[in-house]
């Protein structure tokens, strides 16, 4: 009998290399058993691989999951996997270590959650977190760990409470690290308008599309071939075999088209926060996906949705502009999401602790 590993190399053109990374057993699993497995409740034991796995849970750029764990004793180290760098998106490798933070602010929350007290610090380009016991300190964020996901889908536009507002500009603060968050329309139009102006010059831009695609998952067993990149059902878009959904990407997925998809979620959203960091190096760009991921967990608490639209920061000729707009200055804005109430998505998949866990 063939390999399910092998059959899925061949017939997907990956190597088997890039299929080892299917945990143990799931040569039968379906999409749904292996999010399931990756999303499950939070156990004690055992410690790191729990940890690390909710850390993999984190939002991450192009769903690439860009990071390495190794645990010692009562210390676990996060570092970059630049093998999963995007260059054509991510040059300066800002969202990457933006990625880092958001996996380590998971693995804080759930670490407290266990009993175990973590202090991190920025040692080159690792985040060390060093893990001493303490009280199990339970909270609702890490409770949001397992069912925050990015939906890219339109919501219901109905404005967000008072309170909640609050809750989720409460959930950004961070040493370094400055979040406006903007609830009227005109403010929301104006970044729109910087959205659909940078998605126009990435898609123009050939390289940029070309690594876009590269991370495109089209059906179940492309996206249990890698358990990363960017699953077509997670963004509302049919699942289909590679070789029907390659050719009829040139023909569906147009600037005009997704300008006015990213017209329509901005619109529905209740609003619109941007994270801007005091200065622009790797140990604040780290303190930006700390509270970047501090608000997706805060929204999915409140029984919100978010995604991220980050198309003015990552197109460098537009960033400049799109700060002065908003009033930042000479600063670098970092991260821009929208929020809302909107409807369940399917959830991306994540390689095993397995594979990302060093000895």
């Amino acid at each position: 009998m063939v390999d399910r590993r092998q059959f899925i190399a061949a017939t997907l053109g990956f190597s088997a290399a890039a299929v080892s990374g299917l945990p143990a057993g799931a040569e039968g699993m379906t999409y749904e058993e292996a999010v399931k497995t990756s999303r499950a409740p939070l156990q004690a034991t055992p410690r790191d691989r729990e940890l690390v796995r909710s850390a993999t849970l984190a939002a991450n750029s192009h769903n690439t999951q860009p990071w390495i764990f190794s645990a010692h004793g009562d210390e676990i180290a996060i570092a970059p996997d630049f093998k999963r760098r995007c260059p054509a998106v991510d040059p300066d490798d800002h969202h990457l270590f933006v990625s880092l933070g958001c996996a380590a602010e998971n693995l804080i929350l759930a670490a407290a959650a266990l009993g175990w007290r973590a202090n991190s610090v920025f040692d080159g380009e690792r985040i060390v977190i060093a893990l001493e016991q303490a009280p199990p300190a339970a909270s609702a964020l890490a409770g949001a760990i397992p069912v925050r996901q990015c939906t890219r889908a339109a919501f219901d536009g109905k404005p967000a409470a008072p309170e909640i507002l609050h809750q989720l500009e409460s959930a950004c603060r961070e040493p370094g690290v400055a979040a406006m968050l903007m609830t009227e329309r005109t403010a929301i139009k104006k970044v729109s308008d910087y959205v659909l102006e940078g998605n126009a010059a990435q898609m123009r831009d050939q390289a940029f599309m070309r690594e876009l695609v590269s991370w495109m998952r089209f059906n179940e067993a492309d996206a249990l071939a890698t358990m990363d990149g960017l699953f077509s059902r997670v963004s509302g878009n049919p699942s289909l075999p590679a070789w029907v959904a390659r050719p009829l990407l040139r023909l569906f997925f147009t600037e005009d088209g997704e300008n006015k998809k990213y017209r329509e979620q901005l619109d529905s959203s209740a609003g619109v926060v941007v994270l801007a960091a005091d200065r622009s190096d790797k140990a604040h760009w780290i303190a930006v996906g700390r509270a970047c991921q501090r608000f997706g967990l805060q929204a999915t608490a409140a029984g919100l949705k978010y995604s991220f639209v980050n198309q003015p920061v990552e197109v460098a000729a537009l960033r400049p502009q799109f700060a002065a707009s908003i009033g930042l200055g000479e600063r670098r804005p970092d991260i821009v999401m929208r929020f809302g109430t909107g409807p369940d998505l399917p959830t991306s998949l994540r390689r095993p602790p397995e594979a990302v866990m060093q000895r």
